[in-house]
């Protein structure tokens, strides 16, 4: 990678035409910096990856700013990296991106009800030497516990401005816009960082703005900066002569207290400059990580070439420090403490805490958390969602049902019977119109997950679920991605990577595709709706036992892929537990839409290519009344025993079997291939028609609903009145007049969608991130293996009992 000069040397040559400037939004995950991006932006942002990899990057102009581009960095609690996402931020931080724009300068979000551990990024991100602004945000929560904080004073201590929000109503936002504002108009001016002075602004607190480096210093009341111990210039003044001192090591770090700490760090920030690894801004944050354990060999910092004599006398540190401390603890973590320890005074001073009390959220989370009440209540909530999924959409799916029959109409009245009627009834209104109708039930679900993000409850979701992912030899960060799959499985696999050991990253994404995603929704609601009617108790139980079947399986093949292919051991899981929010609605109704409209768009495109597709398949070749196809020469042969008896069966039930229109989709390009695979797929108790929708269900499975309305469709001959697909399948039947679908082979086919790997797009997203084809092979192979044969278990198994 390039290593570009960070902002502060980059600057000198800079013209003072103002142009646009590139902010950077930083902070740890659940700090609510997207949510202020979203406020900063208005929601008018592009989404892209980084170039070379596979992170996604999201930029906007400010609103009332144009000059002003903001993009949302990856979330991440510190610069030393431990996971692909927080490799990026650092690396956009530090300037090492190849192709990407050095930043302007930082903004980092910081969560104020967490002070302490969020201001670690800060501090180090502040040591960068850009132009950093710091927001505090959800102040709401701060002050709701009756606790404060003196943001004037925190901004003299950090030596940074502050600014305090609440992100989720919007307070805070225009100064935070008017800050932004002024620091990039005063670096425009001036064309040096370190002279921006914003003057004050209203918001939550006060600001106190000073140059974005001065020297931090622990005791409260202090002014001045110290260089080597002695007395500097104050720190509202000689902003650039700090800076330069900083640049040059003249200055250690506040948080340096221990000699032998400063001594080190000093020692390796001048090994750093003498052999120009990256600019003077950056020095600082190279020389920490550099100290880390295995910093020689670390993957994140093998772009910069260390000089084999550079290389010789960072060892030689790193064993002296060793030695020095007994083998107790590396420089790297005696950064990391001292840093703390710094940081634990300087929270001591600028936050007034309220006595400590039992809180509404210590109440929840005692029976939320509970070993045995917590897997409870998930269990009653995702059970509540399937619920809702059912008795709050089904006039909704009324509805929708009416008017596609209505269109339906339409077409039958305006146009004559032909080709043209046939496609559009038959190949658009019916495949679209058959999976349209399912949109409520996947809004319910989106919407449902939204707000329990939101609350923060996922979060705890995630620890309930830690001790059940210990047993398949992972840990509760990998239920994030997995809980994300009940939604779709391509965002998931790509929210593995905060995954940070690269075994248990894969064996994510490779059982990932075996939660129940939206896509297999439709096909779940039409089987339970067609043969399970009534009991809307029994229906929920149904759906919540397909899903309990993919979250079981996918913890059993994870724990099998980490005891044989993928073996390692299993990690240890800490997590933040963010305090329970009241979920904003307007920001879960806009997530609940962003998410269904993608379903509707993207699949809809697909569904109505592929419908017209099967429609032809299905249409063609037409049949003449002497039972030959068009352009064949002789009668349509047969292609196993089991058609013959079928076909002799269906002709002597119709008055004029060769023009029948069952006759007509069994002599069909769609029939013939059917009838080919039928013998393959009988034991699991389906019939050719199925075979159709199932093969052509392996490009996305919704296709399911789409091809089985056109199939009984043209079985229908185009009849407008006939009945929903819903009433088809269910009346459907074998030329003996025994049912198609009976409850168990709706089991047996929701079974085989429960446990099967059709989507291309998750094959392909799982090629983009194992950066192979071997991994995306072996996912279609695994899962159609075992498909098939818990589809024939569940069915022969039932046959065997007397179910059939």
């Amino acid at each position: 990678m390039t290593h570009h000069a960070s902002a502060s040397t980059a600057s000198a040559g800079k013209s003072h035409t103002k142009r646009t400037r590139l902010i950077g939004l930083v902070g740890n995950p659940n700090s609510g910096k997207t949510t202020l991006f979203n406020r900063l932006t208005g929601l008018r942002h592009k989404v892209a990856n980084y170039p070379g990899v596979t992170v996604e990057r999201r930029e906007g102009r400010m609103q009332g700013h144009d000059a002003i581009r903001i993009v949302d960095l990856p979330g991440c609690y510190s610069l030393t990296p431990r996971s692909p996402d927080e490799l990026i931020a650092r690396d956009v931080l530090m300037g090492w991106v190849d192709g990407a724009e050095p930043l302007d300068g930082v903004v980092v979000v910081v969560d104020a009800s967490n002070l302490e551990r969020n201001l670690f990024l800060a501090s180090q991100v502040a040591e960068l030497n850009l132009p950093t602004l710091i927001v505090c945000n959800m102040m709401d929560v701060v002050s709701g516990r009756g606790d404060a904080i003196d943001l004037e004073l925190l901004s003299e201590r950090l030596g940074a401005p502050v600014v305090g929000t609440v992100g989720s109503t919007g307070v805070g936002v225009d100064a935070l816009r008017s800050a932004i504002d002024r620091m990039v108009d005063s670096t425009d001016r001036s064309g040096d960082e370190a002279d921006w002075q914003p003057s004050e602004s209203k918001g939550i607190g006060s600001l106190s703005w000073q140059p974005p480096h001065p020297t931090l210093s622990p005791k409260k009341g202090a002014g001045k900066a110290k260089a080597d111990g002695g007395e500097g210039k104050e720190a509202a003044g000689g902003g650039a002569e700090n800076r330069d001192k900083a640049s040059k090591g003249a200055r250690p770090a506040a948080w340096h207290q221990d000699e032998r700490l400063r001594r080190t760090t000093s020692e390796v920030a001048q090994l750093v400059r003498d052999h120009r690894l990256i600019g003077p801004a950056a020095t600082d944050a190279l020389s920490l990580l550099l100290l880390s354990p295995g910093a020689l060999n670390r993957e994140d910092v093998a772009h910069i070439h260390l000089p084999e004599a550079c290389r010789k006398t960072l060892a030689a540190i790193h064993e002296r420090v060793h030695a020095e401390t007994d083998g107790r603890a590396s420089a790297f973590m005696h950064a990391i403490q001292a840093r703390y320890a710094w940081l634990s005074r300087v929270v001591d001073e600028v936050q007034t805490r309220a006595p400590e009390k039992v809180t509404i959220s210590d109440k929840i989370d005692r029976v939320a958390t509970h070993k045995v009440w917590g897997m409870a209540v998930f269990a009653a909530m995702m059970g509540l969602i399937f619920l809702s999924i059912f008795s709050w959409a089904e006039p909704l799916m009324d509805g929708i049902e009416t008017v596609m029959g209505l269109m339906a109409d339409g077409v039958y009245a305006l146009l004559g019977a032909g080709m043209l009627r046939d496609l559009l009834i038959d190949g658009v209104i019916a495949g679209m119109g058959n999976v349209v109708v399912f949109f409520p039930q996947i809004c319910i679900l989106f919407l449902f997950l939204a707000l329990l993000e939101d609350s923060g409850y996922m979060a705890r979701a995630a620890f309930v679920m830690d001790r059940v992912m210990a047993g398949a030899g992972l840990h509760g960060r990998s239920f994030i991605p997995l809980l994300s799959s009940y939604a779709c499985a391509v965002p998931a696999i790509m929210a593995t990577r905060t995954i940070e050991n690269r075994r248990d990253r894969l064996t994510t994404i490779l059982v990932a595709p075996l939660m129940s995603c939206s896509a297999r929704l439709p096909i779940y609601i039409l089987m339970i709706s067609a043969l399970f009617p009534g009991n809307p108790w029994l229906r929920a139980g149904i759906m919540f036992a397909m899903y309990a079947l993919g979250t079981v399986t996918a913890l059993l093949m994870a724990r099998l892929f980490k005891r044989t292919i993928l073996k390692g051991p299993a990690p240890s899981f800490i997590m933040e537990l963010p305090p329970y929010r009241m979920p904003q609605i307007g920001t879960a109704l806009r997530h609940m839409w962003d998410r269904s409209k993608l379903f509707l768009t993207e699949a809809g495109t697909i569904i109505v290519a592929i419908s017209v597709v099967l429609w032809a398949l299905a249409y063609f070749p037409r049949m003449e009344t002497n039972g030959v196809a068009n352009g064949a020469g002789s009668p349509v042969g047969r292609v196993s025993p089991a058609a013959d008896e079928e076909d002799a069966a269906g002709v002597a039930a119709i008055p004029s079997p060769v023009t029948a229109p069952g006759e007509q989709l069994r002599q069909s390009y769609m029939g013939r291939f059917g009838r080919f695979i039928e013998p393959l797929i009988e034991p699991l108790g389906f019939d050719w028609k199925i075979g159709i929708g199932l093969t052509a269900s392996f490009a996305a499975r919704e296709v399911f609903v789409a091809t089985m309305a056109v199939v009984y469709g043209v079985e229908d001959d185009a009849d407008v009145e006939s009945s929903p697909l819903r009433e088809q399948i269910r009346n459907a039947a074998w030329p003996d007049g025994r049912k198609v679908y009976t409850p168990l082979v709706g089991i047996s086919l929701m079974v085989f969608y429960v446990l099967a790997c059709q989507c291309m797009s998750t094959l392909a997203i799982v090629r983009r991130e194992t950066a192979s084809w071997r991994w995306p092979i072996f996912m279609f192979a695994y899962m159609t293996a075992l498909a098939y044969a818990g589809s024939f278990v569940v069915y022969q198994g039932g046959r065997l009992f007397g179910w059939g």
